[in-house]
């Protein structure tokens, strides 16, 4: 009796990846207009965002560590949605904001800080964010910011 049990736990495993691979492969292509970057300069951070949204089947283009990465990768990508960390060593991710809206058409941005409070969210919106998640966040809460994006782009095409 325990070797079908064994059967079919491994049927189940095998059409539970079966369906996660075929559902990663409906969304990869339902957000192939979306190209991302992430930028922070906690390895954890950006190792946890990019786990989180390839599950989902985004597009991850690029990952940096600092803000002149970042601008880097703004040109050696084609990359139209930038997750970057506020505060981060030498250049700060308000100050990657102001550079890349004011050199790039066409990119959103989302910041994300732990610290949570009004005058860096104001800031974040003025450098040219058009959303912030405060850290820690649900990693639903990120899908659904870079789903928005999304949105937004299919509406402008």
């Amino acid at each position: 009796m325990s070797e079908e049990n064994n059967e079919q736990k491994e049927e189940t495993k095998s059409d539970e990846t079966s369906s996660s691979n075929s559902n990663k492969k409906i969304n990869e292509e339902r957000y192939e207009n979306l190209r991302i970057v992430v930028v922070d300069d906690s390895e954890f951070s950006r190792r946890s965002i990019v786990d989180i949204l390839e599950n989902e089947g985004f597009n991850i283009v690029g990952q940096a560590s600092s803000a002149e990465e970042g601008v880097q990768l703004s040109t050696s990508t084609d990359a139209n949605l930038f997750l970057i960390d506020v505060v981060m060593p030498e250049r700060s991710g308000l100050e990657l904001a102001s550079i890349l809206t004011e050199n790039l058409s066409g990119i959103y941005i989302i910041m994300m800080s732990s610290l949570n409070l009004e005058q860096i969210v104001l800031e974040s919106i003025s450098s040219g964010a058009v959303d912030f998640l405060p850290k820690p966040f649900d990693p639903l809460d990120l899908i659904k910011a870079v789903e928005k994006i999304e949105t937004e782009i299919e509406k402008d095409q």
